[in-house]
């Protein structure tokens, strides 16, 4: 069953080495990604899920130990999804070891077979590793713009299934069509747009996700929309779960939202 959720945006920018000078800008933004980690960390979860974007329509399943990087990003920084699973590693896993540490460029650590991170998988094992996340096993799902409400829910369900106490981290971007500069260019449909979902989360209001318009935010470049359904359909189970939005703005024309389900 799902015990506790934290939404988070998932902008490679959220990473220091990332945004560079720009760092700053979002110093708020990963204040509140910290809060929300810590309310998953006090429900006790036996499992954490990480779900964001993935450029296939998925879902994708990446298990603990799924190494992602920013090196597209002009960064020469990697990360990994969970502590270190390499076969005898040092410390092993009950110890402690920070999921999404940052891994030295070309180190070999025993990477899973499989395909790597995608970006917003990535920030989300970067979060985890900022705030050194220990508290139980962790797995990542990536879920696309093509996958529809409907499957969405279905894996959302599947998911809340894994274990006793399942917490969710659900990374994704609320519009791109903010401002002129934004990196779909201004849509005026984008505001109102942002401003319903950040409500819906805000409220867990789990009807109104699974209702957004999938053609209107695959046109304003939203890329929270799949993560977002899957977490309305984990939370299905649990009528008890209430919301709080800890963040809203949309720097540089995209929305960022943080928000908690307990």
């Amino acid at each position: 069953m799902l015990v506790a959720a934290a939404v988070c945006p998932c902008p490679p920018l959220l990473v220091p080495e990332v945004a560079a000078g720009a760092a700053p800008e979002l110093d708020t933004a990963r204040a509140a990604c910290t809060d929300a980690l810590g309310v998953l960390a006090a429900a006790r979860p036996d499992l954490l899920v990480v779900v964001g974007p993935a450029d296939t329509a998925g879902p994708e399943t990446y298990p603990q130990g799924t190494p992602g990087s920013f090196h597209g990003f002009g960064v020469g920084l990697d990360v990994r999804l969970g502590p270190d699973v390499r076969p005898g590693a040092d410390v092993p896993p009950e110890a402690g070891v920070r999921p999404g540490s940052e891994v030295p460029h070309g180190a070999d650590r025993g990477t899973p077979a499989g395909p790597a991170l995608p970006y917003g998988l990535a920030v989300g094992a970067w979060l985890l590793g900022r705030t050194g996340w220990a508290d139980a096993p962790v797995e990542g799902r990536g879920v696309g713009e093509h996958l529809t409400a409907e499957r969405c829910a279905e894996e959302g369900r599947a998911v809340a299934a894994r274990a006793d106490r399942v917490a969710l981290l659900v990374m994704g971007d609320a519009s791109a069509c903010r401002t002129l500069k934004a990196p779909g260019y201004l849509d005026e449909r984008a505001a109102p747009f942002d401003a319903e979902i950040a409500r819906a989360l805000g409220a867990a209001d789990t009807g109104a996700l699974l209702g957004l318009d999938t053609g209107l935010a695959r046109d304003l470049r939203v890329s929270g929309r799949a993560p977002w359904q899957v977490l309305a359909g984990a939370a299905a189970g649990n009528a008890s779960l209430g919301g709080a939005l800890l963040y809203e703005d949309a720097p540089y024309g995209v929305g960022y939202l943080v928000a908690t389900w307990s």
